[in-house]
């Protein structure tokens, strides 16, 4: 982590304190806090990913790994670095109860029988166990959320966590506020819903003047989850409102990405019904931790939204050792690491592209057709297919196979 969110010379912790693109120019610096979030390596089979935000949006850099993605999403806020995020869930079942000759795990605070007299005992233990290790695989799943309402260049864990973790997909935000009140770890970016992670540069103009009305339209569960009051927050719980199952364990690229667009398309309606004539600012990224999706976006014809960039490469390697000096190296047309950044993270300029304003930045890993003729890459028979039949028919081999080997 450490090579994508502290040490280049441009680095998220850089931009908190030396932004160059950040709406208003006049305000440089992201203070109020700042954030990182990162999936579990075992959760990836694909590119790696870095995605930086301050608040509202600043960079981060992904590592070279196996092809997964990295991905650093940077926003006008702060990244926030200080806790595991309180959405994280952290309780395990209950052990035996000698007393009742029964088994009760614990599951999202609610206690659950499990096993009835009839059981042995070692049924009974048996159960427990399953539960224990349900419970672990799904908070494998989660992803883990760092945040503080320190500046990001000061916090001393911040620089210690990013030598240690290594993630194929991360998040790092840095926070400039927006908002009246004093700065909460709960207003950090970013934000976790089971497997989802989001955060967001910009600002949705005159947000008091719609935020009653978002709020109605949300189901009860939404509606009481949010621990902070900003405007990000809020329309996380909007995007998870168009999703099918928010809860869901998989989801399709296409699926997040309609999500996306119906929750830019609900602030905007919420905004036109109030009256509001100001532009909204919304550069939005959220992943599943395979698809990350991130927007540059402004709900105006002619004004520029917030900067956006990514790059992509098979490496990011620092070429002056100690001095903070990094570039991508693309070796091949292989794209083992994309990073999405509100300002570059390198003063390599050949190596960025800017995000044009109003679209949308999708990736995803291979994208498989699911039919009865699907092999999963688990599953061994996946390597060894035949290309015979495509020889013969005169379709070619491809660049993966070895005529010579073939024809032995």
């Amino acid at each position: 982590m450490s090579h994508l969110v502290t040490r280049p010379r441009h680095s998220i912790i850089n931009q908190a304190f030396e932004s160059k693109l950040r709406f208003p120019s006049a305000r440089p610096l992201n203070a109020d806090g700042f954030g990182i979030g990162w999936y579990d390596p075992v959760l990836a089979g694909q590119p790696s990913l870095l995605l930086a935000g301050e608040e509202d949006s600043t960079p981060a850099t992904p590592q070279p790994t196996s092809p997964q993605i990295a991905a650093t999403a940077v926003a006008d806020a702060k990244v926030a670095s200080g806790q595991v995020d309180p959405t994280l869930r952290t309780d395990t079942p209950s052990p035996l109860d000698a007393g009742t000759g029964g088994v009760s795990a614990c599951v999202n605070g609610a206690v659950s029988p499990v096993a009835d007299d009839d059981q042995t005992e070692a049924e009974r233990v048996a159960s427990v166990r399953h539960l224990r290790k349900r419970e672990r695989e799904e908070e494998d799943e989660r992803p883990c959320v760092f945040k503080s309402i320190s500046p990001a260049w000061s916090n001393a864990n911040l620089l210690r966590l990013a030598e240690k973790i290594r993630s194929p997909l991360i998040f790092a935000h840095v926070r400039a506020s927006t908002m009246s009140g004093a700065p909460s770890e709960d207003n950090c970016h970013p934000w976790v819903f089971d497997r989802l992670m989001w955060m967001h540069n910009g600002e949705i103009n005159e947000f008091p003047r719609i935020k009653r009305a978002l709020q109605a339209a949300l189901p009860e569960e939404l509606f009481l989850f949010p621990a902070g009051y900003t405007d990000a927050e809020w329309a996380f719980m909007v995007f998870l409102s168009h999703l099918r199952d928010p809860h869901a364990k998989h989801f399709s690229h296409a699926e997040l990405r309609d999500a996306m667009m119906k929750t830019i398309r609900t602030i905007n309606d919420l905004s036109k019904e109030a009256g509001i004539t100001g532009p909204s600012l919304m550069n939005f990224v959220v992943s599943d931790g395979h698809t990350v999706i991130a927007t540059r976006y402004i709900s105006s014809r002619t004004s520029e939204a917030s900067s956006l960039f990514f790059s992509s490469g098979t490496s990011f390697d620092e070429y002056d050792p100690g001095e903070g000096m990094y570039r991508m190296t693309k070796a091949d047309k292989r794209e083992r690491i994309i990073m999405v950044a509100s300002e570059p993270l390198t003063f390599e300029s050949k190596d960025w592209i800017e995000v044009k304003t109003n679209t949308m930045v999708v990736i995803t890993p291979n994208i498989p057709i699911i039919d009865e003729y699907w092999v999963s890459p688990q599953d061994p028979a996946a390597h060894h297919r035949d290309p015979e039949f495509a020889i013969q028919s005169g379709y070619g081999l491809g660049f993966n196979y070895n005529r010579s080997a073939i024809a032995a």
